[in-house]
Order: C-alpha cells, then sequence, then structure tokens
C-alpha cells in the first residue's frame, strides 16, 4: 500500500493540529545572520547586506554601490529557509524591497562560506526599461 500526500485547505486542519504546525516551522537563522560584504570591489549593484534575526523571521539590510558611501536600501522583513522540510537550520533568504519605482526581489543561499544572492528588478513606473536579474558573491 502507498501512501498519498493529501493536501488539506487551512480550514480542513483541526485548530490544535494547526497551532502545532505553525510552531514547527521555525527556521534558526544564524548561519545567515551577520554582514556580508560583496567580493567584487568594482560591483555596480550591492555592496553589503546585513541579516539579522527578527521575531518573524530576518531582517535584510542592503547597501547599493554609490558614491562616496554606500546607497542605504533601508532594512525589509524576510524568510529563512531550510535545506529541507526535517532541517531548520536557515540555508537560504528571500526579501523584497519597493522603491516606488521599481520593486527588488532578493534570494540568497549559503554556497560553503559564501553567500550567492540573485535580485530580481521589475519596473513599475511605466518607463520602458527592461526587468532585469544580477547575482553576486558576499563574504563575512
Amino acid at each position: 500500500m502507498t501512501t498519498v500526500d493529501k493536501f488539506l485547505a487551512p480550514s480542513d486542519i483541526p485548530a490544535a493540529q494547526h497551532e502545532r504546525a505553525i510552531t514547527a516551522a521555525a527556521v534558526l537563522p544564524s548561519a545567515l545572520v551577520g554582514t556580508w560584504a560583496n567580493i567584487d570591489p568594482a560591483t555596480r549593484g550591492i555592496v553589503k547586506i546585513v541579516i539579522a534575526a527578527a521575531a518573524t523571521g530576518i531582517t535584510v539590510h542592503a547597501y547599493g554601490a554609490c558614491s562616496p558611501t554606500p546607497c542605504d536600501w533601508g532594512s525589509v522583513s524576510g524568510l529563512a529557509y531550510a535545506a529541507n522540510v526535517s532541517s531548520n537550520a536557515g540555508v537560504a533568504f528571500t526579501a523584497t524591497y519597493n522603491f516606488g519605482f521599481k520593486q527588488t526581489f532578493m534570494t540568497g543561499h549559503l554556497n560553503g562560506r559564501l553567500l550567492a544572492v540573485e535580485t530580481f528588478d521589475h519596473f513599475t513606473d511605466g518607463s520602458g526599461r527592461s526587468d532585469y536579474y544580477s547575482a553576486y558573491t558576499m563574504q563575512k
């Protein structure tokens, strides 16, 4: 006999079981937490990311390449992700920045001692600019 996963709507799950599922899903972001600097000193994109633990996940504070000092993108809420459903060690994250004229969707994952970060920029201002993708490698 084989078992088949059955996907239920939240209203189909008994309240006690639903509460256990919510508390069991906590991902510990400690491996992601810290100040990450771009390994490319000539980057024209993100120069630094500060990830901190928060009550409901993480905060992501990014800085872009500007002169004479980096541009402060501000801090946004993010989500940490484990490698699988049985783990609670954070190995990846997502965060979204809304700049008014564009949205930046940021993802990152640990690659050994490095953090591989990708951004997906979507323009919302009707300017006709192409949405674009960028990739960065960061280190603590």
